[in-house]
């Protein structure tokens, strides 16, 4: 349970940084062609960052309280169809 909480914290963090320092993640690593072509003209890249960033702190939290199964059951099941075993 406590290292539950360690990596999400730690992982939390990590999204925290990629939301909070798009700018210097742009500057570092460059443009993400996908995201400009597709999530706008110039601020594509950041948005794409910040979503990053969003995803990783949704899955921390998830992973932190352990509820990553139940809602990829759910996931699955509305998806893809399927019937819970």
């Amino acid at each position: 349970m406590l290292g539950r909480i360690i990596v999400g914290t730690i992982f939390t963090l990590i999204g925290f940084v990629f939301v909070w320092k798009t700018e210097w993640f742009l500057y570092n690593f460059g443009r993400i062609g996908f995201a400009e072509q597709h999530l706008g003209g110039e601020g594509g890249s950041r948005l794409a960052y910040k979503l990053i960033g969003t995803i990783i702190i949704i899955g921390a939290l998830l992973y932190m309280t352990n509820q990553t199964e139940p809602i990829l059951r759910w996931f699955f099941k509305t998806v893809f169809r399927i019937q819970p075993t």
